[in-house]
């Protein structure tokens, strides 16, 4: 399709990761990134076996290795005590690899858009291009941006995030919806961390009404946390606001110290309210599709934003190379969805239940849970072990 045309909108990791699996296929594109510069709001973000699976086959896996921390384990502790809940093994023995075929890495956000900027090696990337909107037309569809340019392009795939400009082209105006958690996030060293049982494992501390969840970034020296807290409401406007340290410190009041240690460590407080979005009807029209948290925002309390947008890219990718088995682009983009929509409603749906799991009194609810937590890779193989090519159709003609 030498003359197929893809415009790509927004160039985080899920942008990127579209441009480098289009490539492979010798499909033409360009990414569209309202920023001057590539950067993304967040700390880190956690990769497992089905996004580094996807990495690798892209060529990054060295560069991933690189700048990431394998997790010794994924560790469950109890809020007040830090007694172990779980303890299944991630790096320790190799363990998670040989479950589901690929590692899980903990990365800095910006690490992680710099190699996949890198192994794109600058190609098709157009910086300082914010969308205003879209024209879409039997023959193409045509991108509006704020400096006065525009594009003309086969198909432009929405990579923007949860507050798209795109998906309301698709779908009409959709509001988030408010998960009933609110978020406190940050950075520590691991050096102002004296409390802390083990800083190397992938790590939950479970109780009643919140949770903290963190993990190593920066070759083991710093701690991304996520301190997690149930409210019954969120009446702003904005998602995250400013607040005081102490905020965070008084909502996990009587936790471990290691807890309310981490938590008080950083220099600025904020919450954001976390919300995720209802299914939506559809993801695409004839032209213009949605992938990552365009298509399906989801909470972060099982650590699968980044990597079902990367199974998304993936799949989305294969579906346009195989644009002749479906006749058309809007056959194509169907067969995407179709391919996509159950998985990603099933995580979104496990996302809010991990947080509920995780916020049980204790009683004999949390205990219950205690045992079913013994077989968590079992429980979980479903979400690592997923091949996003392995569903993948066949040529016209293919025996």
């Amino acid at each position: 399709m030498p003359d197929f045309r893809v415009a790509v909108v927004g160039g985080g990791i899920g942008g990127l990761v579209l441009a480098l699996a289009l490539r492979e296929h010798g499909i033409s594109f360009e990414i569209y990134e309202q920023a001057e510069e590539l950067r993304e709001i967040g700390a880190a973000v956690a990769l497992s076996a089905n996004g580094t699976r996807e990495l690798r086959r892209l060529g990054l896996g060295d560069q991933l290795e690189a700048i990431s921390v394998v997790p010794s384990a994924l560790v469950i502790r109890r809020w007040d005590t830090g007694e172990i809940i779980a303890d299944p093994p991630i790096g320790r023995d190799g363990a998670y690899e040989a479950s589901f075929g690929a590692p899980f890495f903990g990365v800095h956000r910006v690490a992680l858009l710099q190699a996949l900027a890198g192994r794109l090696s600058g190609e098709g990337l157009r910086l300082g291009h914010r969308c205003l909107g879209i024209e879409e037309r039997r023959s193409g569809v045509e991108v509006h941006f704020a400096n006065g340019a525009s594009a003309v392009a086969d198909v432009v795939v929405g990579a923007d995030g949860v507050h798209s400009v795109i998906r309301p082209h698709v779908v009409g105006e959709v509001r988030g919806r408010f998960s009933g958690t609110i978020g406190y996030r940050g950075l520590v060293a691991v050096e102002h961390l004296p409390s802390l049982p083990d800083p190397t494992p992938l790590q939950f501390w479970a109780g009643p009404g919140r949770h903290l969840l963190h993990y190593a970034i920066d070759g083991g020296r710093t701690i991304n946390f996520l301190a997690v807290v149930r409210v019954p409401e969120w009446t702003s406007a904005a998602w995250m606001e400013e607040c005081a340290v102490s905020d965070a410190v008084e909502a996990f009041a009587g936790w471990h110290p290691a807890v309310t240690e981490m938590i008080g460590a950083t220099d600025i407080g904020s919450r954001w309210a976390l919300h995720d979005l209802a299914p939506l009807t559809r993801w695409h029209s004839d032209r213009v599709v949605l992938v990552g948290d365009a298509a399906h925002t989801m909470v972060p309390h099982q650590g699968q934003g980044a990597n079902q947008t990367i199974e998304d890219t993936i799949v989305l990718a294969d579906c346009l190379a195989d644009l002749r088995t479906w006749g058309n682009v809007c056959s194509a983009l169907s067969r995407y969805e179709e391919r996509r929509r159950e998985r990603t409603v099933a995580v979104q749906w496990l996302s809010r239940r991990t947080a509920d799991l995780m916020h049980l009194p204790d009683g004999p609810q949390s205990a219950d849970r205690d045992e079913q937590l013994a077989d968590l890779y079992s429980e979980l193989a479903w979400i690592h072990s997923y091949d996003a090519h392995a569903a993948r159709a066949p040529a016209v003609g293919a025996a």
